[in-house]
């Protein structure tokens, strides 16, 4: 009997898996469930199976904002079989434009690039699901999804974080809590990851200032790390989780608690 918690006999697919955040997700599912597909951009989600070894992990090169979508997830569940889980990270953002200076165009490229594709994609994971009865599907919004970004830790030359992805991810947490009624009938979930201070590697050592000033916005008093996305995310995925639907998961070092 597979324990309530067990990932080991179920496919997980992960879209964005070879990224910051999704690099040590794929890498733990790769331990804990029986076949994971990592799809990302040109040859990154290859390059991650071959460097950290994975052994379960199945690569597929994509770009999800341009992709036929239900052409995709057909193809991949005939050739890998419907997922048990969905993990999905990718997004877009416009980046180092203050409000003042952003354009419409920028603005709605965002939201043209994000929330389509990720409508489409849920929809197309829910469908391929449905006969079957279950499944979790795991979106990821932010911290900005939910407050504003603080101008002041964003020092000159910085601007804050753009309104285009907060926008976005706000969507995000929209769509799930849709999803997840419109599904719960076929047994499906859909919940969001929520995630606060994760800045990666390079801004970590180009900006230490920025990072200080980022810690001492949460309850914690110090930023993620990437591996601590990952037991939220998988608990989302198992029978643990199998109440939760609809939810939004903080894992935000208490950023969003005050």
């Amino acid at each position: 009997m597979t324990a309530w918690h067990s990932l080991e006999k179920k496919t997980i697919w992960v879209t964005g898996g070879a990224g910051y955040l999704g690099s040590p997700i794929t890498a733990a599912l790769d331990a804990a469930a029986g076949k994971v597909v990592c799809l990302d951009l040109a040859d990154k989600a290859a390059t991650l199976v071959q460097q950290q070894q994975l052994t379960k992990t199945i690569p597929v090169s994509c770009d999800l904002t341009t992709a036929d979508l239900p052409a995709l997830v057909g193809q991949t569940a005939a050739q890998h079989g419907v997922p048990d889980g969905v993990v999905h990270l990718v997004f877009a953002s416009s980046s180092g434009q203050k409000l003042e200076d952003l354009a419409r165009a920028d603005f709605q490229k965002t939201i043209d690039l994000s929330l389509p594709m990720t409508f489409e994609l849920c929809r197309c994971v829910a469908e391929c699901m449905k006969p079957r009865g279950g499944g979790s599907v795991v979106l990821f919004s932010s911290m900005y999804g939910v407050v504003a970004p603080d101008p002041r830790i964003y020092r000159a030359p910085m601007a804050p974080n753009p309104i285009d992805y907060g926008a976005s991810k706000a969507a995000v947490l929209a769509m799930a809590r849709y999803f997840a009624v419109h599904y719960g009938p076929a047994g499906l979930r859909f919940n969001c990851v929520t995630p606060g201070p994760f800045p990666n590697p390079t801004i970590q050592k180009d900006l230490p200032d920025f990072i200080h000033d980022l810690a001492g916005k949460t309850a914690l008093r110090r930023i993620g790390r990437n591996t601590e996305i990952v037991g939220p995310t998988l608990f989302l995925l198992t029978d643990s989780a199998s109440f939760v639907t609809g939810h939004s998961l903080a894992v935000d070092g208490g950023w969003t608690t005050w």
